[in-house]
């Protein structure tokens, strides 16, 4: 029987897959948190930037244009946050599948273990075995009863 599990290095390459989808969904969720993070800078510029309740007309427009403005960065904000969930759902996926994938060829090398484990415990009980036939054989020849040396 070949000692060898002749899937090693497919077992290797696997692994580091997943070690990759792994490594791309950490860096999604740092994404995500930088996203979240420039939402609430937006949110606190948005809210410490109050309409001027007197001045010129011209500041008042100028004024509501520039709310307008941080309000237009805020969505974009919040659309980046959106976008960088759906990455990390994508990511979770191909980590999910890449752990799959992983853990087949494990379960094959596994499997491929517990027979020669079981080759091997066969082979030393036939040898077992022999042993003891040839003993009892030998002390049955010399006369002795009993069957054991």
């Amino acid at each position: 029987m070949n000692r060898l599990f002749r899937l090693g290095p497919v077992l290797r390459a696997r692994k580091a897959q997943e070690d990759a989808a792994r490594g791309a969904v950490i860096k999604s969720r740092a994404e995500i948190r930088d996203a979240q993070a420039l939402v609430k800078r937006r949110q606190l510029d948005l809210i410490g930037s109050s309409a001027p309740s007197e001045g010129s007309a011209r500041a008042m427009v100028a004024s509501l244009v520039a709310r307008q403005s941080l309000a237009a960065g805020l969505s974009g904000a919040q659309r980046m946050v959106g976008d960088a969930e759906a990455v990390e759902r994508e990511r979770l996926a191909v980590l999910a599948d890449a752990a799959k994938r992983r853990r087949a060829v494990e379960l094959m090398s596994e499997r491929h273990t517990e027979m020669l484990r079981a080759h091997d415990l066969r082979k030393d009980q036939a040898a077992l075995d022999e042993l003891s036939m040839t003993s009892k054989a030998r002390n049955a020849a010399r006369g002795i009863a009993g069957g054991s040396a």
